[in-house]
């Protein structure tokens, strides 16, 4: 059975002591992107919407300017969207993946065949 790049590669990125971001954190902003939402973000990859919210508000503190931008809820509803820098650290995010799976997709393919079925 062939390795897929999300089974191999797990990129994350320090800030300090903490990940300013990693798998979980890309999918979180490529779902806010998607839906336009931090509830439904979280929702659409299985986490809570206060873990989602925590998540973001850490991340918009890893960096230069702030990922997401979120404006609150209520009658008239609320949102969220990646600012400019979230679409450019998301978008430098996917490059490395794909850099380090090119580098690695090689000795994967050959150490396949060393597996049980």
């Amino acid at each position: 059975m062939p390795f897929s790049p999300k089974q191999v590669i797990r990129i994350r990125v320090p800030a300090g002591d903490k990940i300013a971001i990693g798998p979980g954190k890309a999918a979180l902003l490529e779902a806010i992107d998607e839906t336009g939402s931090i509830s439904a973000a979280g929702r659409k990859i299985n986490m809570s919407y206060r873990k989602a919210w925590l998540i973001v508000n850490d991340m918009n503190k890893y960096f230069k300017s702030p990922l997401v931008d979120a404006a609150k809820g209520g009658a008239n509803g609320g949102g969220a969207r990646l600012t400019d820098m979230g679409r450019l650290v998301l978008e430098k995010y996917r490059r490395i993946e794909g850099q380090a799976w090119e580098a690695v997709s090689g000795p994967i393919k050959e150490f396949e065949h060393l597996l049980a079925p």
